[in-house]
């Protein structure tokens, strides 16, 4: 059995996604181990150049699926159906593994056999340059101690720098664009032991789906923590989420 499982998402994404099957093609040859590293990639019936592109980097791919989905989450749960690794990290087009020793480091932690890994993520341009990691040049602090419950006022843990081993993972809402929010919650549920990595795991690239759909996404996340943490304690942590977006604006500016 695989140590981990690095499952890529995409649709129509020969844009983006060289440079994430760049960076995971760098970060395997720094392990001294192959074979503890699953790697899938799982398509929604792309019709560009996305396949042509996977095909090419076929030596550190495992397994490629191309099929009509349901959406982003409906495309998460087919990958971790079919991941064999018992931790998931789920990167998608565009992001990247933070740099070449990140996953030979990280594989050295899973060893210890934590049901949760996290850490911080670095945020990136389209051009690649920095913007700074998410804890600082977001409004969300990362906690160092990550309980389901500090994510009364939204996602505390950026989806791509979140590892979970496959046995607490439940399956992803598919129809919330915040479906990646209620997986974090519920897999910290599930957790006896949560550990945090002092050193960022990605590199996230600022858009995604949340974003080119925010009011939807902003209306998801409200049904998600209305879920976890009932209706009236939501209603006024949104009023802090939103007094608090407005003081962070107006001292550094839009970060989304």
């Amino acid at each position: 059995m695989p140590l981990l499982t690095i499952i890529t998402i995409t649709f129509n994404a020969e844009r983006y996604l060289r440079r994430t099957l760049e960076s995971v093609k760098k970060a395997l040859a720094e392990i001294e181990n192959p074979d503890s590293v699953e790697y899938l990639l799982i398509d929604g019936n792309s019709t560009d150049q996305t396949l042509a592109i996977a095909t090419m980097y076929g030596e550190l791919i495992t397994r490629i699926v191309s099929e009509p989905d349901k959406g982003l989450y409906d495309a998460m749960n087919k990958g971790q159906s079919l991941a064999s690794g018992r931790y998931l990290w789920f990167l998608n087009a565009g992001d990247e593994i933070f740099e070449r020793r990140t996953l030979h480091n990280l594989l050295k932690a899973l060893n210890g056999g934590a049901d949760i890994y996290y850490s911080d993520a670095m945020f990136v341009r389209e051009d690649g340059s920095e913007v700074g990691l998410r804890s600082v040049f977001s409004a969300h602090l990362l906690p160092q101690n990550l309980t389901w419950k500090d994510f009364s006022l939204g996602m505390k843990v950026c989806h791509q720098a979140f590892i979970a081993k496959k046995s607490i993972a439940p399956t992803y809402l598919t129809d919330n664009l915040s479906a990646d929010i209620d997986w974090e919650i519920n897999c910290l549920k599930n957790s006896n032991n949560t550990q945090y990595l002092n050193r960022p795991l990605c590199r996230y690239l600022l858009g995604g789906l949340s974003v080119t759909n925010h009011r939807k996404s902003l209306m998801g996340r409200f049904t998600v923590l209305r879920k976890h943490f009932g209706l009236l304690p939501t209603l006024l942590n949104h009023i802090r989420i939103f007094w608090r977006g407005f003081i962070f604006a107006r001292r550094n500016g839009k970060y989304w």
